[in-house]
């Protein structure tokens, strides 16, 4: 699996946005180049602690922008958001119980995280965030 090379096409056109979502890209590529991570390693343990540290920072930055400027999709953006927390609580829970399929479920969890929240989802906001100057 190659990892996740930034670019401008996954730029969502608002600068502090783009800067955290950079820090889901680290998450998984650390995850990729760590091929022997297991369940009870320092890599799982870190990738775990920066998606619960993500998810308060990012989701609430978004959630923010998104109610001052009463964007149409809120409450479906919100409910994703709060599908990912309590993703991560599982994973934090499984990790915890010593299941061993915990570093494979949180890379594909995060790549699909990517694809279908960040590249579909959060792209959605990209043209209605711009119409009000937002950078």
């Amino acid at each position: 699996m190659e990892k996740i090379v930034w670019d401008n096409n996954y730029s969502v056109g608002v600068q502090n946005l783009d800067e955290q979502h950079k820090r889901i890209i680290e998450i998984i590529n650390k995850l990729i180049g760590a091929k022997d991570a297991t369940v009870d390693s320092e890599i799982i343990s870190d990738a775990l602690s920066e998606m619960t540290k993500y998810a308060s920072e990012h989701f609430e930055t978004e959630e923010k922008l998104m109610g001052e400027y009463n964007y149409p999709d809120y409450s479906l953006h919100k409910d994703q958001h709060n599908q990912f927390r309590k993703q991560t609580v599982k994973f934090c829970l499984d990790a915890m119980h010593y299941d061993t399929a915990v570093p494979i479920e949180v890379l594909t969890f995060l790549k699909e995280w990517w694809i279908n929240h960040i590249l579909d989802s959060d792209m959605k906001y990209k043209t209605f965030f711009s119409q009000f100057g937002l950078k």
